[in-house]
């Protein structure tokens, strides 16, 4: 049977060559016949490299003599999960770190560099025996925090423009935590006291989140998300806590035509169902069939019959032109305002992807305006945190089209802690403890025809 550190440096190996994180993970724990904090230890330790693998790599350059790039890529992930262990995990007693680490190299075909990889770790914890961080690292403020927290300069160069030094760093930590879980409580079917009561009932701990009158945040819980007290009876679906203010901004009304144009996997469509006493239409649709299962799945399981399913590219989709009361773009984004629960999205986006995907939005957003009736509003949102992606593409979109107007939010209202002068809403995750957000809702001017 494969023990834990072997399975990660497998999976490791798949993510460096392309793979993304979540998938290979799952790929490698369904293969293996693990105990439940075997199959968390992997998790820890594939997510954790993955996310620090800057910081991992600067430790190298400093402690070896060949730089990180010039070790054989095997050995350089062995070392990663060595120092990781070492650095990020209170729980593993040192002397396990680098034993394991050890015999992993030896057991995958580094026999002779053994001791090499026992002399660097164990340099480390002689380093770090005196209190300090032995992590050099340039005055440079970019570079420092790219290296300190693991990101690319230009994702640090962003967040400095518009927080300044210390904001920046709080970011860049909030990031690097471990992602909390959200409910969002299905009031057709339930209430949130009876899934509290439930979940308590069961040893789960959770808490009531303000603003919003159907999230309960997990405390504490084990085991499989589908084997916990209301699943299998539609109580409720897994949704982070930013995520569900976008339906509320929208403010489907029962009896509605509402278009959701990229719908999977489906989270903000069955929550506009339940808004909606699943009194209405839905138009839920994707560019792939396969997407839209995981919607369709979860529409039965929450007992929902509102949502009509379409798959298509919404750019090239005329069927629906004037047809909507409310138009949703929950719009492809690079997810800058997720990077913790995507642990090599912050390797995987560049500048380039950001360009390519603010025309995308942009094209998305003009087609998908042709969509609203006379009287409708359409929400646009992404989980980003880059204004390429958000303000620039509402700027741009107002500026070539002067028959529409930010809708103005209600006083007093659920959004008040995220409103901007500019009418849009944004969310930062450092401020507000919940996944990166930005969402905006529009409508026609009063002079429009």
């Amino acid at each position: 049977m494969l023990n834990p550190r072997q399975l990660a440096l497998i999976i490791l190996r798949d993510v460096h060559k392309g793979a993304y994180a979540d998938v290979a993970l799952d790929r490698g724990l369904q293969k293996a016949d693990l105990s439940i904090p075997d199959r968390r230890l992997v998790t820890e330790l594939v997510y954790g490299s993955v996310r620090r693998q800057r910081t991992l790599d600067a430790l190298i350059d400093q402690l070896a003599t060949k730089k990180s790039h010039q070790q054989p890529p095997d050995l350089r992930t062995i070392i990663h999960l060595g120092l990781y262990q070492l650095r990020y995990q209170e729980r593993i007693p040192p002397s396990a770190a680098v034993n394991t680490t050890v015999e992993l190299a030896k057991t995958n075909g580094f026999s002779g560099l053994t001791g090499f990889v026992n002399g660097l770790l164990r340099q480390y914890i002689r380093q770090t025996a005196t209190g300090e961080d032995c992590l050099q690292l340039p005055e440079n403020p970019v570079q420092r925090l790219g290296i300190l927290h693991s990101f690319p300069d230009w994702i640090v160069q962003l967040w400095l423009a518009e927080l300044g030094l210390a904001q920046t760093e709080q970011l860049c930590v909030w990031m690097n935590q471990s992602p909390t879980i959200d409910l969002r409580i299905n009031p057709l079917s339930t209430t949130i006291e009876a899934v509290e009561t439930a979940l308590q009932s069961a040893g789960v701990m959770v808490r009531r989140l303000p603003n919003l009158p159907q999230a309960l945040r997990l405390i504490s819980h084990s085991g499989a998300i589908p084997s916990l007290p209301g699943f299998e009876e539609g109580w409720w679906t897994v949704q982070d806590s930013s995520a569900q203010l976008v339906s509320h901004l929208l403010a489907p009304q029962p009896g509605e035509v509402v278009i959701d144009a990229c719908a999977a996997p489906g989270g903000k469509t069955t929550h506009i169902a339940e808004l909606m006493g699943d009194q209405g239409k839905i138009w839920a649709g994707d560019r792939t069939s396969s997407r839209l299962r995981k919607l369709q799945e979860n529409a039965r399981r929450l007992n929902l019959h509102s949502i009509q399913i379409y798959t298509g590219d919404a750019r090239q989709c005329s069927q629906f032109y004037h047809a909507g009361d409310r138009v949703l773009l929950d719009a492809p984004c690079s997810g800058l305002g997720t990077l913790h629960r995507h642990a090599d999205a912050r390797w995987r986006q560049t500048p380039e992807t950001i360009q390519e995907l603010s025309q995308l939005q942009s094209d998305l957003l003009s087609h998908l305006s042709t969509f609203v009736n006379k009287n409708g509003t359409i929400v646009y949102a992404t989980c980003t945190l880059h204004s390429a992606e958000n303000e620039d593409v509402i700027s741009a979109f107002l500026a070539s089209h002067p028959d529409w107007e930010i809708a103005p939010l209600p006083l007093d209202s659920m959004f008040t802690d995220y409103s901007t002068p500019q009418g849009w809403l944004k969310v930062w995750p450092h401020q507000h403890n919940m996944d990166g957000f930005f969402m905006v809702r529009l409508r026609k001017t009063n002079d429009s025809e």
